[in-house]
């Protein structure tokens, strides 16, 4: 049975006083803030409150939770990210995953050209589960991803900073090889040493996947042989959209591989290589593909990679020719002046919008500068 819009906070109380767990004052803000209308609803209860201090989640607050959303047919996101929740409250919490089977409308993370079939919300069903900060380590994490199996439900899950180590890494790539998920984020697991391992079968399962259109794999560790095993299964894979491999240790080897992909995989459209250190060399292997018209990607982020003059106009002339690459960000590279000339040239022609890049160009005794812009590609989804 649906729970009605205007009791959500008073079933959370009564279930506190039910279960003797005190009432957490910022679940009960949410609660009886958040507009209950229509379906699709996300519950924003996230530990990182940059305005106001809040009482972070625990295991308890997650239990309770999971008693409440049990038979709601509106909240299908929850985003309960940097509290203080561990395997015993993802047990919970992934009780949440297994009332019923259903599927969900298009995704957020999908193109606008790539629809999925409309398919209405059935109750009981989240669609999104935002676990990122919470030290849930292997056993939370092995048991999430038991819940895959045969949901149709869940189309995005946050795993950053979770503690998550190889074997939970491997559980995670077997179930999403015929899973539905949409958008997965492993960042900041604890995989350094092994990458290898964990990452042939990762790449195995994009080889599989017929769904997944974002990954995220950043501060995992992985280095150029890591992503010579993942790019093994992405020139294999027609489904990845967005790929993140930010805070790595991928150099101009790395790049190399990521170049071949790129000439046979047609639908990988954002690609996302901050903090690296593929530097001029690396610039050089991508330009050359990206010059192509047939190149499908769309964004590409160098930042901080330690590029110089030759790979940075390099990467100006791949712009410039192919009108495919619309977004590319540059910042933290060595700009000097031949740089920052062409980037000015890409920039007052319109080829490169502000919204489309990180820098902005300037001149400063007779001199043309580039500064910093606030610009992610996260927006592009």
């Amino acid at each position: 049975m649906a729970v009605p819009k205007s009791s959500f906070s008073e079933l959370y109380t009564s279930a506190c006083t039910e279960h003797q767990v005190q009432t957490n004052p910022h679940i009960l803000e949410v609660l009886e803030t958040t507009p209950l209308t229509g379906r699709n609803i996300t519950l924003n209860l996230s530990g990182r409150k940059w305005q106001t201090s809040v009482q972070k989640l625990d295991d308890k607050d997650a239990f309770v939770l999971s008693k409440c959303l049990r038979n709601s047919r509106l909240v299908a996101g929850l985003d309960v990210s940097y509290n203080h929740i561990t395997d015993e409250g993802v047990k919970h919490l992934a009780d949440l995953l297994r009332v019923g089977k259903c599927e969900v409308s298009p995704s957020r993370h999908m193109r606008p050209d790539v629809q999925p079939p409309l398919v209405l919300l059935q109750g009981g069903c989240l669609s999104c589960l935002r676990l990122s900060g919470n030290k849930i380590g292997d056993s939370g994490a092995m048991l999430l991803a038991g819940t895959l199996q045969g949901n149709k439900s869940l189309m995005e899950l946050e795993l950053s900073a979770c503690d998550l180590g190889i074997q939970s890494i491997i559980t995670f790539a077997n179930a999403l090889k015929s899973n539905h998920l949409r958008c997965v984020d492993f960042s900041q697991s604890l995989l350094s040493g092994h990458e290898e391992y964990w990452v042939v079968h990762v790449s195995n399962m994009l080889m599989a996947n017929s769904s997944l259109l974002e990954l995220h794999l950043g501060m995992t560790g992985m280095a150029d042989t890591g992503v010579e095993r993942l790019a093994e299964g992405l020139k294999q894979n027609r489904s990845l959209r967005y790929l993140d491999l930010q805070h790595n240790g991928v150099s101009c080897s790395g790049a190399a591989h990521l170049a071949e992909v790129l000439k046979r995989n047609p639908t990988l459209d954002i690609v996302d290589l901050s903090f690296n250190r593929i530097e001029d060399a690396g610039a050089v292997y991508l330009s050359k593909v990206l010059s192509s018209p047939r190149c499908r990607l769309r964004a590409l982020s160098v930042r901080w990679n330690n590029i110089r003059t030759e790979g940075l106009l390099a990467l100006a002339q791949a712009v410039k020719v192919n009108s495919g690459l619309t977004h590319i960000n540059i910042w933290g590279n060595h700009l000097e002046e031949p740089v920052c000339q062409a980037f000015q040239e890409l920039i007052f022609s319109g080829r490169l919008l502000r919204e489309q890049t990180d820098v902005t160009a300037y001149e400063m005794d007779n001199q043309v500068c580039l500064a910093e812009v606030r610009n992610t590609l996260k927006q592009l989804q």
